[in-house]
């Protein structure tokens, strides 16, 4: 599971890979709760029209909160989407029903690597250092203020996945969240029903690089 991960903090770098507007005001350290971005696909984009992007990119709390909600308190839980579940939980099936995907940009993201005893933050990035594009899930809520836009990262199982399986305690299902193929960013977004499983495939382990935490600490990363 991922409850802390790195945006992509340039914005050059983020109109290059994911080819749309960052959004100002999100923040680059993300954990639940906290305002980050994601690429949904643009509401008026099957209308054709060439003045309309296919995708846009929103600012939106890190942590889904359903339309039926009456506050923001359940970003602490809803971060992450077990792909194996979504379907019925409660918190996240009208997104998955209503096929609200998007994609997280990320630079990074943080899992506990617990080899040594005991849990060691530490930072996962892609080999050749390119932004990650999580598949993940949007909503929207009408909150007293105006409406509040969020968002989850899907996961899978990583029991079986050769760097994946290293982190979170040794008695603890291994999880790893879903990066998608940047070829595919716009087949996820499009994706009906029928075809969504097949996305939830796991990262390949040598396109996986850790960092580590005395690098990190040294800010050498």
């Amino acid at each position: 599971m991922c409850s802390h991960y790195q945006g992509v903090q340039n914005a050059e770098r983020y109109r290059k890979h994911f080819g749309v507007e960052p959004p100002s005001g999100t923040k680059v350290d993300l954990w639940p709760g906290y305002l980050g971005s994601f690429v949904r696909k643009h509401p008026l984009a099957d209308v054709r029209d060439e003045a309309v992007s296919e995708c846009e990119a929103l600012p939106g709390l890190f942590g889904l909160v359903p339309h039926w909600a009456t506050d923001s308190a359940m970003t602490k839980h809803t971060y992450n989407a077990r792909s194996e579940t979504v379907a019925e939980k409660p918190s996240l099936r009208d997104a998955w029903k209503r096929g609200q995907h998007c994609i997280i940009p990320a630079q990074a993201i943080y899992e506990p690597d617990w080899r040594s005893g005991k849990a060691v933050a530490t930072r996962i990035e892609r080999l050749d250092s390119e932004p990650m594009g999580i598949a993940g899930l949007w909503s929207c809520w009408k909150s007293p203020k105006g409406e509040v836009f969020s968002y989850t990262m899907l996961t899978i199982n990583a029991d079986g996945h050769p760097f994946m399986n290293r982190f979170h305690k040794p008695t603890d299902e291994k999880r790893m969240v879903v990066v998608l193929p940047p070829d595919r960013y716009q087949d996820w977004l499009d994706a009906p029903e029928k075809d969504r499983m097949e996305f939830m495939q796991p990262f390949a382990a040598d396109a996986m690089v850790d960092i580590a935490p005395e690098v990190m600490q040294k800010g050498l990363f």
